[in-house]
């Protein structure tokens, strides 16, 4: 049972909805709020877009509020829904500084934000977080196959809500490996379009000769 009177409260404190009133969107998200609020659920949309993400922010506190913003990457699919509630990932080994695993062993708070450049789609979550240590079973279940990384422990998020913003002021932006699949795809067509036209080329020369022939 989420604590909060809706989902959104979860980010919707007393002092924000004042500032909301105050500046003329409480309005509109109380609406949101008489429709239920923000999904506390995954569902399978949010879990597709998920499964397509090569990167993610990750967003924790220490115990006196200090906050602190990491990226995590890898192949698509590196995370993995576990079921409705719950989303992990291979905790690779990096520089070693373990502030996330610190602020989470003193404030289990923490959020996550994905956006997709090319369709131009952010995802907030709000939750929990917690490291888990030493457990090569699910080390194995979370671990990109065939990556070339060494896992470190595992990081299991716990949804509480989640949002999904317009596009509004979000930069278009391409992966690279799909520019350069897009860039092959054209090299080929060009080819075969080269060849067809040398083929034509040739026929026609070929008809000129055997024309002048007779």
């Amino acid at each position: 049972m989420n604590a909060h009177g809706f989902t959104s409260d979860i980010a919707f404190t007393p002092t924000v909805k004042a500032i909301q009133a105050r500046k003329g969107s409480r309005q509109s998200y109380g609406r949101v709020e008489e429709r239920g609020g923000w999904q506390a659920d995954i569902t399978p949309d949010l879990a597709a877009f998920i499964a397509m993400q090569t990167s993610v922010f990750l967003s924790t506190a220490n115990g006196g509020g200090q906050p602190y913003v990491q990226h995590r990457g890898g192949p698509a699919g590196f995370l993995k829904v576990l079921d409705e509630k719950t989303i992990g990932f291979t905790d690779f080994s990096g520089n070693k500084q373990f502030i996330t695993q610190g602020n989470l062993a003193d404030n289990p708070q923490a959020f996550l934000f994905l956006i997709d450049y090319m369709n131009r789609q952010r995802i907030k979550i709000w939750g929990t977080a917690r490291v888990v240590e030493n457990d090569q079973d699910l080390i194995a279940r979370l671990m990109p196959q065939d990556y070339k990384a060494r896992p470190e422990q595992v990081i299991l998020f716990t949804v509480s809500a989640w949002d999904a913003n317009c596009p509004q002021h979000i930069p278009q932006r391409f992966e690279a490996a799909d520019v350069a699949a897009a860039l092959g795809e054209r090299d080929r067509r060009i080819e075969r379009l080269e060849q067809e036209i040398a083929e034509l080329k040739s026929l026609r020369t070929s008809a000129t000769r055997d024309a002048s022939a007779q």
